[in-house]
This record gives C-alpha cells, sequence and structure tokens, in this order.
C-alpha cells in the first residue's frame, strides 16, 4: 500500500503520477471515484497522467489513444495492449495505491 495524496489536495477531473516503478497515474473522476493505472501507454512512451479524463476514460496526449480506467483495456487505436490496473483506497483522509503484482511474461 503506497500513500499517493490527500484527498483533498486530488481534485475531481484531475490526475497525480505516483513515482513508483513503473510510474502509476491515479485519477479522481468527476464524480469523485477514483482509480490507478500504469502511467505507460501502451503504444507508445507518454505519461497518462497528462492526458484528458472524461469520465472513466484517459485519452493518451501523444497519439490520442483511449484506456478505461476500470478496467485498462484500451478503447480505440493506436493502442492493443491494456494497461494493468491498481486497487484504490483512502484511509483516514490519505489515498493508497495497491500494486498489482506483474505477470511474469517469459516463458
Amino acid at each position: 500500500m503506497i500513500p499517493v495524496c490527500r484527498l483533498e489536495d486530488l481534485p475531481e477531473g484531475e490526475s497525480v503520477r505516483v513515482a513508483t516503478s513503473p510510474p502509476v497515474a491515479v485519477f479522481r473522476t468527476d464524480d469523485g471515484a477514483l482509480y490507478a493505472i500504469d502511467d505507460t501507454c501502451t503504444h507508445q512512451d507518454a505519461s497518462l497522467s497528462e492526458g484528458w479524463l472524461e469520465g472513466c476514460l484517459v485519452e493518451c496526449p501523444l497519439h490520442a489513444a483511449c484506456f478505461d480506467l476500470r478496467t485498462g483495456e484500451p478503447t480505440c487505436l493506436p493502442a492493443r495492449r491494456p494497461v494493468r490496473t491498481h486497487r484504490v483506497t483512502v484511509e483516514d483522509g490519505v489515498v493508497h495505491v495497491h500494486l498489482t503484482a506483474q505477470e511474469d511474461t517469459a516463458a
């Protein structure tokens, strides 16, 4: 569990980048829901925390690939691979991200 920021310091419709390895982006949607995904677009090396948030979708600032914050799945090209999602909790007014273990892709 990694502390990110105080909930009051993450306005609705905004995001924050967490310098983990790999980096994680935490989003607070316009309705106040919190989501966390890997921060790097799977199409090309761009920070999703710098993208545009609309509902539960974030648009990559580089080539306009969109990802669903709930599932990590891309919703349009050029991205084809999903980003990992991570669980977010709030304890005593502090937002925490729970990193999802990386899958071993070696066969």
